[in-house]
């Protein structure tokens, strides 16, 4: 356990990874696609989002939905196509970017808060909860670039990569998708949170490309364990029949025409002996 193999290769910028159905799913984002890829290697395309796709989740009678990403749109698949469930544009600060989408439907999505590609001065953003008939309001704010975000298997915590802060920040989820109880779960020495996960022993799985790792990490910050990723670690995410299979999503670069040029990104896979739990 521990050596990552490529499972699939010559993507642009590999991003939210989830496993639904036996097949791993993501957002190309500067190429524009959401796709799936099975564990023998095969991709499949599942949508085009051309304001670039971002976080992925599901309704609980099995729509999908994406995060489109510069248009600050939550948007839902239908028979006829991807249509609008929630426009975030009057809520969300800068691009939105990954969720979390728990059983009932709730859509918690971040956003970048800034220009980041253009190199503006960082600002806090905020925490947009979309229920599941579209309706939208922010739930938290002054969040240094919410990111990869997780649910505990009792939908009763949510989990915030604060990728800018360096740190997790766990919140206490209220009956009616309110949040609660702010705090710090654990803050990251030398590591940035981008893409998260969760396991079985409650340990939270982060992807952080400034440090080319995926690190497990316990609440309060000890790390038990290192996996070092040849580039950039953009997201993880446990899957596979048992949910021990570790996803890794990686690339060479952050920028959107260089990366959709160079083809550099790729999701390597690996074993690990505690399994996934909660959502994503």
């Amino acid at each position: 356990m521990g050596e990552l193999e490529t499972l699939l290769d010559g993507l642009a910028f590999p991003e939210g990874p989830r496993w639904h159905e036996g097949r791993l799913w993501f957002s190309d984002m500067h190429r524009q696609r959401v796709l799936s890829v099975d564990l023998s290697g095969q991709p499949e395309e599942q949508a085009v989002v051309e304001g670039r796709p971002s976080g992925l989740g599901w309704l609980p009678d099995g729509r999908l939905l994406v995060v489109s990403m510069w248009d600050r749109k939550l948007l839902r698949q239908e028979p006829e196509g991807l249509v609008l469930h929630a426009d975030l544009s009057g809520l969300a600060s800068y691009h939105c970017n990954d969720m979390v989408v728990d059983a009932k439907g709730r859509a918690y999505v971040g956003n970048f808060g800034f220009d980041l590609d253009g190199g503006a001065e960082p600002r806090t953003a905020e925490l947009i909860r979309v229920d599941a008939d579209g309706s939208a309001q922010v739930v938290a704010r002054d969040l240094a670039f919410p990111n990869g975000s997780v649910l505990t298997p009792d939908g009763r915590t949510l989990v915030v990569g604060e990728s800018f802060g360096a740190r997790l920040t766990a919140f206490d989820v209220a009956e009616d998708g309110s949040l609660r109880n702010r705090r710090i779960w654990a803050q990251l020495e030398g590591a940035v949170p981008d893409g998260i996960c969760l396991d079985a022993e409650g340990a939270i799985w982060v992807a952080s490309p400034v440090s080319n790792q995926v690190l497990r990490v316990r609440e309060g910050g000890a790390v038990t364990r290192r996996i070092p990723v040849a580039r950039m670690a953009i997201a993880c995410m446990l899957g596979g029949p048992d949910r021990r299979t570790l996803f890794v999503l990686s690339a060479e670069t952050t920028n959107p025409e260089k990366a959709a040029r160079l083809g550099s990104g790729r999701i390597e896979i690996t074993r690990v002996e505690v399994p996934g739990a909660g959502r994503p």
